[in-house]
């Protein structure tokens, strides 16, 4: 017997930003979790698996209109002629409140209940699932203290959307620990809400599938669903199933033995060759990252709007259309120059002694972002604010720690071409 797991598919996804980006494949990434989701239903036909677990969010929220939910009972459907039962619950975003509109699903497809846990069973595999969904998109409470304990004879399944202990970036929402899930005997625990592949046990196993494509920048990596094979009642093997069409990925380039920035650009070159050959008919959606020493950053942040494009080119050349460049980021620097100007004790010096003291002094920058960007960031349009889609807050305290590393160090290349244009 064999089942899928999956979690987090979020449905059109409306994959905020998109607009501002110059050059990005706006149609490939607004249809991209619809293509995945293509990919997971073709995927079960198939290999012809026995279930497919929705462990929540297959929504991203209330559908725009019917087309969202015209898409799902059609994809329900193809399963349903395959023979291929469906069992899933909400999460926080598609939890039942959120949904105004409906339409009747496939007889194959059962939605578990949102007022308490609801048991499932498969006579013919000896199956028992165990659910319950969201009824408002905030559950503090943990569900599983009513979840019915193991029946005995079955392999039984735990299906829930989670915040468990706690995870970075995500809500802890329906809260609950290990320990409370291994003590309610079940075999295999299929959750969902955190978006990064994770199995926190094997005695059962606990699994977040992670989600089915990734959304932005800080969901990175392969994303799909997990493929269960049971022997004789037993967990035989988990599976990672590759199911995105865009993969998310952060490109770090080293700098530090390079003498040009033309010699980084060879060497991030050969980094992409390497990413488009394992693309599979992927696009890439990269965010580039320099990092380490060298001079030629000082010709990255002097130029860095010319060498953002000429990165951005190199990748057009290198991917035609397989590889965008959601953003470029100089996370590297001169360090060795600069504390050779800092010791000069002359005003320069004096002026980066100031740099490294108001980055410091959290207090004193926080009040000057205030004082000069609050205006600012007041009109910005959201999406050019929305840290999902790469946006910053220029009062931000990253941010303006970033800002004054780059004031430095594009001093550090005025103050040379001066020195060199005066000899």
């Amino acid at each position: 017997m064999r089942f899928i797991h999956a979690a987090d598919i979020h449905l059109d996804s409306p994959l905020r930003g998109l607009s501002r980006y110059e050059g990005a494949p706006e149609e490939t990434l607004r249809g991209a979790t619809r293509r995945a989701f293509v990919n997971l239903v073709d995927r079960a036909i198939r290999l012809k698996v026995d279930l497919l677990l929705l462990a929540g969010d297959l929504y991203d929220g209330d559908w725009p209109d019917y087309n969202t939910g015209l898409f799902f009972t059609t994809q329900m459907a193809r399963l349903n002629q395959a023979g291929i039962p469906v069992v899933a619950i909400c999460g926080n975003h598609d939890a039942q409140s959120k949904i105004t509109r409906g339409l009747k699903l496939p007889s194959n497809v059962t939605m578990l209940s949102v007022d308490e846990p609801e048991t499932v069973h498969f006579e013919k595999h000896q199956v028992a699932i165990h659910g319950q969904g969201f009824k408002t998109p905030v559950v503090w409470e943990d569900l599983t203290e009513n979840y019915p304990q193991a029946q005995p004879g079955f392999f039984n399944i735990g299906l829930l959307h989670t915040g468990l202990e706690g995870r970075p970036g995500h809500a802890t929402y329906a809260p609950c620990t290990l320990d409370g899930l291994k003590s309610l005997g079940y075999d295999y625990w299929a959750l969902g809400h955190i978006h990064q592949r994770e199995v926190l046990c094997e005695e059962p196993h606990v699994v977040y599938p992670g989600n089915l494509q990734g959304r932005h920048a800080r969901e990175t990596g392969s994303k799909g669903a997990t493929l269960v094979t049971l022997v004789d009642g037993e967990l035989e093997t988990l599976e990672h199933l590759t199911l995105d069409v865009v993969r998310w990925e952060r490109l770090e380039v080293d700098i530090s033995r390079a003498q040009t920035a033309d010699e980084v650009l060879q060497s991030l070159g050969e980094r992409l060759q390497e990413e488009v050959a394992s693309l599979d008919d992927r696009v890439l959606a990269a965010r580039i990252i320099t990092v380490g020493s060298g001079p030629a950053h000082a010709e990255f942040v002097g130029r860095r709007e010319y060498w953002i494009n000429e990165i951005r080119n190199l990748a057009v050349q290198i991917g035609h259309e397989s590889i965008w460049v959601e953003k470029v980021k100089f996370k590297s620097s001169t360090a060795a120059d600069l504390e050779e100007l800092a010791s000069q004790h002359d005003a320069f010096s004096s002026l980066l002694d100031g740099l490294e003291l108001l980055s410091g002094d959290e207090d004193r920058l926080k009040a000057i972002g205030e004082d000069l960007f609050s205006e600012l960031e007041r009109k910005l349009p959201l999406a050019w604010k929305d840290p999902e889609a790469g946006g910053i807050a220029p009062t931000s305290i990253e941010s303006l720690r970033e800002a004054l590393g780059d004031v430095g160090h594009i001093l550090a290349v005025q103050l040379s071409q001066n020195a060199e244009q005066s000899r």
